[in-house]
């Protein structure tokens, strides 16, 4: 299968020819399948959120060629607004960019910047309040008048609208309570489900990785370091842990486990996973 998105040899280098040089990320290849769920994973400051920033345009590679749909996006810099109504970037906290008198407002403005017609952005606007469970009144109302993970549904639905070939999602749960997580999340599996749309969590729970994703790529220090399924991924939980990353709370029980002789697959990372495991008490079935 073609890649819809493909890294190659990518660095980014910021303050470059100052004495505050440094690479945020260098010499990193990934492709990206039409359609897949992939995990980005890592420690704070190993490129997650510059190499987002790359995927869409918004940063300019300082070496290397990022290819969407077989096309360098950087082909014809004044086309790059194009790239990022393919590939839409949902930053971190993205509530605190809501800044229109209503949410209707807000959502409508990444498709009125596409030129749509009028018909086709309410249609737009409607179709995203939908699916991240915003309701009629709340469209009409201001978004300050909005709990805080009512504004960053709104904030997703801003990107969602625009109807993005990719949707990059940072840290889509960051500073949430529990409900607020799952409620985001599960719109966020809804969402790929349903429209088939490629998505890419960057998340720093590996919990969350583990129950959503199909495959993870590991950045360490500016460079992909692991790629794989979340079970092969995670069946390397000692060497992740040796980077200073954390692995699934369930992926540890698993381990405790094995050191207590139970032969449990030591990639279990969700918690229906280790159930089978135990069930039948036999190793090799334990996909993520």
């Amino acid at each position: 299968m073609e890649a819809i998105l493909r890294v190659e040899n990518l660095t980014y280098t910021y303050s470059a020819g100052t004495p505050f040089e440094h690479s945020a990320v260098e010499g990193i290849n990934l492709t990206v399948l039409p359609g897949e769920f992939l995990g980005i994973i890592g420690h704070t400051g190993s490129g997650k959120s510059t190499l987002m920033q790359q995927l869409n345009g918004l940063l300019k590679p300082t070496a290397g060629r990022i290819y969407l749909d077989g096309r360098d996006i950087w082909s014809e810099p004044k086309e790059i607004r194009k790239v990022r109504f393919r590939v839409g970037l949902v930053f971190q906290y993205p509530e605190y960019q809501l800044f229109e008198e209503t949410v209707y407002k807000d959502i409508a403005f990444g498709p009125t910047n596409m030129g749509l017609s009028d018909g086709e952005i309410d249609r737009r606007v409607r179709d995203a309040a939908a699916f991240v469970g915003l309701s009629e009144e709340q469209l009409f109302s201001s978004p300050f008048e909005l709990s805080g993970g009512q504004k960053r549904r709104a904030a997703i639905a801003g990107v969602i609208a625009m109807e993005p070939e990719v949707l990059i999602l940072d840290e889509p749960t960051a500073g949430l309570d529990p409900r607020g997580r799952d409620r985001i999340l599960e719109q966020i599996r809804d969402y790929h489900r349903e429209k088939g749309t490629t998505v890419i969590l960057v998340s720093h729970s590996m919990e969350e990785i583990a129950r959503n994703v199909d495959r993870i790529a590991v950045l360490h220090r500016g460079h992909t370091y692991m790629d794989g399924t979340p079970a092969q991924v995670f069946a390397r939980a000692e060497e992740l842990m040796s980077i200073g990353l954390d692995v699934p709370q369930v992926t540890k029980v698993a381990l405790a486990l094995r050191e207590k002789g139970v032969d449990v697959d030591p990639s279990v990372c969700t918690v229906e996973a280790l159930r089978q495991e135990l069930l039948t008490l036999k190793g090799g079935g334990g996909a993520c």
